[in-house]
């Protein structure tokens, strides 16, 4: 719920001397972009969209087939886990990039950059799906599906 916020709302406010502009996760990629800085474009599209989606779907299908018959191996179910666990640690990148944009640039009247909305939204989705992660017991994809039958009477 709170990553649609954070892709619709400013997730930065840059007031200069005489205008006021919102930027958006992926209006800021493209501005860049368009400013020639591909590179880093490209990094804040893969850091700030392609890994949370990938995250919530990863998380998602760990937890629909832990009861349901299973399209990967163990081995596979639990090193999609780790990768989940690895990368949920650099996740808030972009909450830092917008922390530090913030505090170094504070100009008076001349710049001033502010965090927006879509940053609080975008830290507390990255903290639910890093809290959604350690919750899985990893433990559920090793554990095989038992058919339990009666019990045979020896008598």
């Amino acid at each position: 719920m709170c990553y649609v916020p954070a892709n619709v709302y400013p997730m930065l406010r840059t007031r200069t001397l005489f205008t006021t502009e919102d930027a958006t996760i992926v209006g800021g990629a493209i501005e860049l972009f368009q400013h020639g800085a591909i590179g880093i474009a490209l990094v804040i599209l893969i850091a700030s969209i392609a890994i949370p989606v990938g995250k919530f779907l990863a998380i998602a299908y760990l937890a629909l087939t832990v009861a349901r018959p299973r399209m990967l191996d163990g081995h596979h179910r639990q090193m999609l886990y780790e990768v989940v666990e690895y990368i949920g640690r650099w996740s808030m990148i972009d909450v830092f990039v917008v922390a530090i944009l913030a505090s170094l640039v504070q100009l008076g009247n001349a710049a001033n950059i502010t965090a927006g909305v879509a940053s609080l939204t975008f830290a507390l989705s990255v903290i639910f799906t890093m809290l959604s992660a350690q919750a899985f017991d990893s433990r559920l994809i090793w554990d095989q599906s038992v058919t339990q039958k009666d019990p045979v009477d020896a008598e």
